[in-house]
């Protein structure tokens, strides 16, 4: 190249957030993951953790550097260019990442999924020998959802009937979330479902809303949800109970994970209006919201696809340990969670979703094989004249075999399945527009650079660092390394 261009201030946002004052999170797993993983392997006389958790990290210690390539941004008006680094998409435990699929998420169901009409969330919330089990196995989950929606889809039916109307249908949206507020592993699900039913007639689909269920019947429901998982889930239980083989690093550290709960049990806990508990399950269907608060919508869709962790949350301790602010006191009224480097990483391994198993999940209605979903879903709204529809985003990197330097696209009409536009997302996370210029222009994405050697040279002309952080090596045990050998009575606790 002839030229590279001049770096625009301010710094892009997610080159800015390797900040000293918002990179706590950044600098643990660089500095504690090689101790993690040499841990992992003394223990299990060399084994490691899941492809799928060391990828997660390891994408992570890349996510916003921008020597691993970066979208190029130009204002015609100055003649300025800002460099925007690439994201690892994470779906784990990324601050920026999942937060923009936060935002994403809760945007797309409320212009584009779910219609203007009242919605219920419920909540079901499973014993910790359960939890164990489902995220040990990702079709439980598949199966749990399928038996829970099958009961409260069933009283939503009847209850249909008995005001006289025919072939009711309704749907939901999923979000299964596997963390609880300590970052201890805890598989539930928050569903969002219409507060009513869809009928046809005449040929045009209709909402017919019905009253709150009363306690008894979302205590009729749990029962009957109780009495199916039962029957799902003890054999596996016992199974899980006569298994001899000592487990793996992954299944150690969530049988540790999930036990690490401090707070009161279910059973003792006062009874709230719209909810249930037996045997350890509860279901809570409490909150409400009517068809026009779509604000409080696009929050409770944000509210179950949220992140495990937010940085705002974890602080730095005098001797090394990490604080973690809690949302509400614990049983022995502490307000926040103090854990060692290498212990909250292994918290957050556990909190990794397998692949190929989906967080947010559609059914009824809502389904993409529903004959009613057109008829059902709103119409999205049309794209302003400022959103850039080029290539995918800057979200990951374009694939190797790309070339190092693309040109953008022309801007084009959003599309009724199209994703939401990335400068949008990176707005609304960071609370910055990387499309405006401080000029007052309007930037347009000329390239995106994936080139190593392109970009180091980009980088050495801007005297901006070419090569990521070093990832520190294995440190010695630390006082945590202990809680490796307790491995046995951590499972035997975690499947009680």
């Amino acid at each position: 190249m002839s030229a590279a261009p001049a770096l625009a201030a301010p710094r892009p946002p997610q080159y800015r957030r390797r900040e000293p004052e918002q990179s706590l999170l950044y600098e643990t797993v660089r500095t504690h993951w090689k101790t993690l993983l040499a841990e992992v392997a003394e223990r299990s006389d060399g084994g490691s953790l899941p492809g799928f958790v060391t990828r997660e990290f390891e994408r992570y210690l890349g996510c916003g550097i921008l020597a691993n390539g970066f979208a190029r941004v130009h204002c015609d008006a100055c003649g300025k260019d800002l460099l925007v680094a690439f994201s690892c998409r994470g779906r784990g435990f990324c601050p920026s990442c999942t937060t923009r699929r936060m935002q994403g998420t809760a945007l797309h169901l409320v212009d584009r999924v779910l219609p203007h009409v009242p919605v219920r969330q419920w909540v079901l919330s499973l014993p910790r020998w359960a939890r164990f089990l489902l995220a040990r196995d990702p079709l439980l989950i598949t199966r749990t959802l399928d038996r829970t929606l099958r009961e409260i889809f069933k009283s939503h039916r009847r209850r249909a009937r008995r005001r006289g109307l025919r072939g009711p249908q309704t749907g939901a949206i999923t979000f299964v979330q596997r963390f609880g507020s300590m970052l201890n592993l805890n598989v539930h699900l928050h569903c969002i479902i219409p507060d009513g039913v869809f009928v046809r007639e005449q040929g045009a689909v209709h909402f017919e809303a019905l009253p709150a269920p009363s306690d008894d019947e979302v205590r009729e429901s749990l029962e009957k949800i109780v009495a199916r998982l039962e029957k799902l889930l003890r054999p596996r239980l016992d199974a899980a109970r006569d298994d001899a083989r000592p487990p793996d690093a992954l299944a150690a550290a969530q049988a540790a994970a999930v036990a690490a709960i401090a707070g009161k049990p279910p059973a003792a806990t006062v009874t709230k209006k719209h909810a249930a508990y037996l045997q350890g399950y509860s279901l809570h269907a409490g909150v409400h919201l009517h068809a026009n608060d779509r604000e409080g919508l696009a929050k409770l869709c944000g509210y179950g696809a949220r992140p495990a962790l937010s940085q705002e949350r974890l602080s730095a301790l005098p001797d090394g340990r990490l604080a973690i602010r809690l949302k509400r006191p614990l049983a022995d009224g502490r307000l926040q969670l103090e854990l060692e480097p290498v212990e909250l990483l292994r918290r957050l391994a556990t909190l990794v979703p397998p692949p190929r198993a989906h967080v947010t999940r559609f059914h009824g209605v809502f389904g993409p094989a529903s004959k009613w979903r057109s008829e059902v879903v709103p119409v999205p709204p049309a794209a302003g004249p400022h959103e850039h529809h080029g290539p995918a985003s800057t979200g990951a990197a374009p694939p190797e075999q790309s070339q190092s330097m693309a040109p953008a696209e022309a801007p084009k009409p959003r599309q009724r399945d199209a994703k939401i536009p990335w400068a949008e997302l990176l707005q609304r996370v960071f609370r910055e527009d990387v499309l405006v210029c401080p000029c007052g222009g309007r930037r347009r994405v000329l390239a995106f650079i994936t080139d190593r050697a392109v970009v180091k040279a980009m980088l050495e002309h801007l005297r901006l660092p070419t090569t990521a952080p070093p990832v520190m090596p294995a440190r010695s045990a630390g006082p945590d390394a202990d809680a490796w050998q307790d491995d046995v009575p951590e499972l035997q606790l975690a499947l009680r």
